[in-house]
């Protein structure tokens, strides 16, 4: 029973480490793209700012303003591209995990709870068995001794009698003796 509950613990934690990773990896993975596309966005900006730089580039002022704006821009680029190294590490990190967790699950998973149930029904029924063949080993054996019991006061019975005849026999002839013993025998 406990395995099975253990295994059934064991099926949930799956189930909430999927639940749980899944989501964590779908949102940083819409991060990422969201990132990516913003990178995009912002390039295709600076390509546009770049057009106007050059058709601006007669005018001193309006090009040191393009010029701040396009630092600025460069800036803003280099953020969100740290920005999404950043967030790819940690996407490396979360599937190195996840992983590691499917690798645990695998190995749990190698724990067959049906294969065991029917090797612990088979090892009570042989258990069931041997106990079964002790208790009647044990009666014959209980037997065996209080026949032996019996037996030994027999012969402690016959050696009295032998005993007591053998008395008489001192006193008495032989003839008398082999009677005696003829009878206490029968």
């Amino acid at each position: 029973m406990l395995t099975a509950n253990k295994l059934e613990k064991i099926m949930e934690l799956e189930d909430n480490l999927r639940s749980e990773y899944q989501a964590q990896l779908d949102a940083k993975t819409a991060e990422i793209e969201a990132a990516q596309k913003a990178n995009t966005e912002l390039q295709a900006t600076i390509a546009r700012q770049l057009e106007t730089i050059t058709e601006l580039s007669a005018k001193s002022s309006a090009n040191e303003r393009t010029e701040q704006l396009n630092r600025e821009i460069t800036n803003r680029a280099e953020k969100l591209q740290d920005e999404v190294a950043e967030l790819k590490k940690r996407v490396k990190t979360l599937q190195k995990d996840l992983a590691e967790d499917r690798s645990e699950l695998k190995k749990l998973k190698q724990f067959d709870p049906e294969r065991m149930k029917k090797s612990l029904d088979a090892n009570k029924r042989k258990m069931a068995e041997k106990q079964n063949a002790n208790e009647q080993l044990q009666k014959a054996l209980n037997k065996t001794k209080a026949e032996k019991i019996e037996l030994q006061r027999s012969v402690k019975e016959l050696e009295a009698k032998l005993e007591a005849l053998e008395g008489d026999t001192d006193s008495t002839s032989d003839g008398e003796d082999t009677a005696k013993a003829e009878q206490a025998a029968a």
